[in-house]
């Protein structure tokens, strides 16, 4: 079994539960998959793959339409219109810029076409369904994580304080997460020395920003909460660049391969293992609820649209192990490679 059949079989084991119920076949009919970047990797390498595998297993009958906008509001414009003029009747929206994303709601829902919002919310339109993780949990979870840690190790309030760098300013997801930190961060008693909002997500945008405030505030940034693994992984490269030795916590979101190596090297403190096959099974199975003419049923709402919204789980050293590797989301061979190698065997990971 190829590595991605092996992740894809160990996130149906924690699926399964969740999508028990669901194979009902749907005629026919077009659904489209429009996300936002490029800048993570998960989109192609999870997301998609994640949704592709449950509408082949839901509607084989179905054509399935897959674009990346890579960051460009205009071409995810581009690529809306696109799909609406190919005949798709459902369109899974993740968007580069939630507000820009209000008039696309608009017009697929104009010529009945249902959008299902992915990921990112859409607060200022309706859309038809909202699938995603719990964002300002996520946000909460990783920073009160940090500030749990920085406590374990006594570290004072009086030695210094936080930098805080959240996601892209026009994704709406981000603000959720940017709340969230707020809220873990005020679990404690450490202040934020500065925060930044990362434009488009980019881990260079955030590595220039941290450089800058490295030079400001030196040893008193006792721990750097980034919203996700891109933005962390900047922030690193930044204070390795300045020979910041030992590093200060950084925490980030999404578990990619490069953030999981940075933890078992020691050099990220935790991410969230956010399966992203979940949600991405769980937008196709609303896809196909939509083709057959029924209503997906709201676990709860958000900003007045139906939602499911799912609980992810925080990633350290500690637990890695359990949560990424006998969960099946990576292999050892995928991570302990070359300098890992060592840090693999400490942890018990062969």
């Amino acid at each position: 079994m190829n590595p991605m059949n092996k992740k894809l079989a160990g996130v149906a084991i924690v699926a399964a539960a969740l999508l028990q119920g669901t194979a009902v076949q749907a005629a026919s009919g077009t659904v489209a998959f429009l996300m936002p970047d490029q800048a993570s990797t998960r989109y192609e390498e999870h997301d998609f793959p994640g949704f592709k595998a449950e509408m082949e297993k839901l509607c084989q009958d179905c054509t399935v339409i897959y674009q990346n906008a890579d960051a460009d509001v205009a071409r995810q414009q581009q690529q809306f219109n696109s799909v609406l003029t190919q005949g798709a009747k459902v369109i899974v929206l993740d968007p580069v810029d939630s507000s820009a994303a209000a008039s696309l709601v608009a017009l697929a829902q104009s010529q009945g076409v249902k959008v299902i919002a992915y990921d990112r919310p859409i607060p200022d339109k309706t859309a038809d369904y909202y699938v995603s993780f719990d964002n300002e949990g996520i946000g909460k979870a990783i920073a009160e994580s940090l500030v749990r840690h920085l406590e374990e190790q006594g570290i004072s309030p009086e030695a210094g304080g936080l930098l805080q760098i959240n996601g892209s300013p026009t994704d709406a997801a981000a603000g959720l997460i940017k709340d969230g930190i707020h809220a873990g961060i005020a679990t404690g008693k450490y202040e934020t020395l500065a925060e930044f909002d990362t434009p488009d997500w980019a881990p260079p945008k955030a590595q220039e920003w941290a450089s800058g405030q490295i030079t400001r505030f030196g040893d008193q940034i006792v721990g750097i909460v980034a919203a996700n693994d891109g933005t962390g992984g900047g922030a690193i490269a930044a204070l390795k660049a300045a020979g910041v030795d030992p590093l200060p916590p950084v925490t980030g979101n999404d578990a990619t391969i490069a953030a999981l190596q940075l933890i078992i090297a020691g050099d990220q403190y935790n991410t969230i293992s956010k399966p992203s096959e979940i949600v991405a099974a769980a937008a196709a199975k609303v896809a196909v609820q939509f083709l057959n003419g029924e209503t997906p049923e709201a676990k709860t709402t958000l900003y007045e649209t139906p939602s499911e919204l799912f609980v992810p789980a925080v990633v350290t050293r500690e637990n890695l192990k359990e949560e990424i590797i006998d969960m099946g989301i990576q292999t050892a061979e995928e991570l302990c490679t070359g300098r890992y190698a060592e840090g693999c065997k400490e942890l018990g990971i062969q």
